[in-house]
């Protein structure tokens, strides 16, 4: 490792950055994470913060598990890679595919399609959708519904799923043939609407609208997150997602639950779709199958899913994959993390620590004029929509969010801005200090406003 002086003059100079502008990482440098315990992180510098990003929604064990970490080193050793196409596999991955599938029995999830990550999750689900309709004899559905505000992924076929016009603009024209529905937000919504349940029905007509519109036999499948992470921490109503599915069944439409943020305890439950009381026909899973330590994702297919393939001619073989996928250091560490997950039973912890968080916040709401909404207390996902105006809801500029996020660093905590919101994810063990700690760095970073 280079020392600390060559890192700084570095920074940003040869590394592109996901999610920025190359040109802003150069003049501003990025922080430097060289360390991490449990849900605390510290910089270059020595300035240790608890994480309240949880790395990107993903760190669901904390920094510290030694037996994922393990895991992790042992098979380095035994088997650092094989492929897992036709003809070959390895131990790890069969017994990491079995750990996975009982893991989500109860969403009805009966086979599992490893990936390197949550975008590879959900192009995976897309293509299979429209195969499975194709062995079934119906070749022409191949449309998509979704959500505005959902997030499914940066890769052509996720990109063109999304709803939110940050991640397509600049690459359009996207994948055609994709559809969306408004948000169940009651924030901001073309309906004007605050109440959940009735909100639910409009987007549930608004969806029976556009299927006849498009004509259902034209469309493969709709894809949701059950709670909406990257675009902003939106909880819909208890039945929303229950309407999506009925509407999905009456018109032969498959439903996808992209569950890399919600999946493995985040909600309060070990899925959203446990959480909505849902199965779905596919599932798109990643960050917390391995807390992070390891880039893996996994598409799970129902049990009917899977007969249509499995019982089909040569229209059923998958010719899909990726060079690690069902990479036996990464099913290592898929089945050592879900075994902690387990043990620590880290769903208890997320129902009781993001009550407390969201509690919190709403707090800091009467405190602090320009937190226009709080949302969250389904686990540990939260989100402050901060505004300029609150009567007029309107969007905070993006100086005075940067000043916020500083000044909460500052005071000892990280969080994430997403446009005009700020989101949080910490680590599921987080303990009941360190949230009152986020909380304290939330408020000095609202005081720096």
């Amino acid at each position: 490792m280079k020392d600390d002086n060559f890192l700084r003059a570095n920074n940003a100079q040869h590394l592109w950055h996901p999610m920025g502008h190359p040109g802003e990482a150069k003049a501003n440098a990025p922080t430097i994470i060289a360390g991490a315990d449990g849900s605390v992180i510290k910089d270059i510098d020595g300035h240790e913060t608890v994480d309240a990003v949880g790395g990107l929604w993903c760190v669901n064990l904390g920094y510290s598990n030694d037996v994922v970490k393990d895991a992790i080193a042992k098979q380095l050793y035994d088997l650092p890679y094989y492929s897992a196409f036709a003809g070959t596999s390895n131990p790890t991955a069969i017994e990491a595919s079995y750990a996975v599938r009982e893991f989500f029995e109860a969403d009805g999830m009966g086979r599992v399609f490893f990936t390197s990550g949550g975008s590879d999750s959900v192009e995976t689900c897309l293509r299979l959708s429209r195969q499975y309709h194709r062995i079934k004899g119906e070749p022409n559905r191949t449309k998509f519904l979704s959500l505005k505000k959902g997030y499914h992924g940066t890769h052509f076929g996720g990109a063109s799923v999304n709803g939110n016009n940050r991640f397509r603009i600049n690459y359009e024209p996207l994948m055609p043939g994709c559809f969306h529905m408004p948000s169940p937000y009651t924030y901001r919504n073309p309906y004007n609407e605050t109440d959940p349940d009735v909100l639910a029905q409009n987007i549930a007509a608004a969806m029976e609208d556009e299927i006849a519109f498009q004509g259902a036999g034209s469309i493969a499948a709709f894809i949701m997150e059950p709670i909406q992470g990257a675009g902003g921490v939106i909880v819909p109503g208890q039945h929303f997602m229950k309407l999506m599915r009925e509407i999905c069944d009456r018109h032969g439409i498959l439903m996808i639950a992209d569950e890399v943020i919600t999946g493995f305890g985040r909600s309060g439950d070990w899925s959203g779709s446990t959480h909505f009381g849902v199965q779905p026909d596919m599932m798109c899973c990643a960050k917390g199958i391995t807390s992070g330590y390891f880039p893996v994702g996994a598409a799970l297919m129902s049990e009917a899913v899977a007969e249509v393939f499995e019982t089909s001619g040569e229209d059923g073989a998958i010719f899909h994959g990726y060079t690690y996928s069902a990479h036996p250091v990464g099913a290592a560490a898929v089945t050592a993390c879900l075994a902690e997950t387990l043990r620590l039973d880290t769903k208890t912890n997320a129902g009781l620590r993001g009550t407390q968080l969201y509690d919190g916040c709403v707090k800091l709401m009467e405190k602090y004029d320009i937190i226009g909404d709080v949302r969250g207390g389904h686990g540990l996902m939260t989100g402050l929509e901060l505004v300029s105006d609150r009567g007029a809801k309107t969007p905070m500029d993006m100086a005075t969010m940067k000043r916020i996020h500083a000044a909460a660093y500052d005071a000892g905590v990280m969080v994430r801005l997403g446009g005009n919101n700020i989101l949080m994810s910490p680590p599921l063990i987080i303990t009941e200090d360190e949230v009152n700690r986020v909380l304290t760095g939330l408020d000095a970073g609202f005081a720096a406003a």
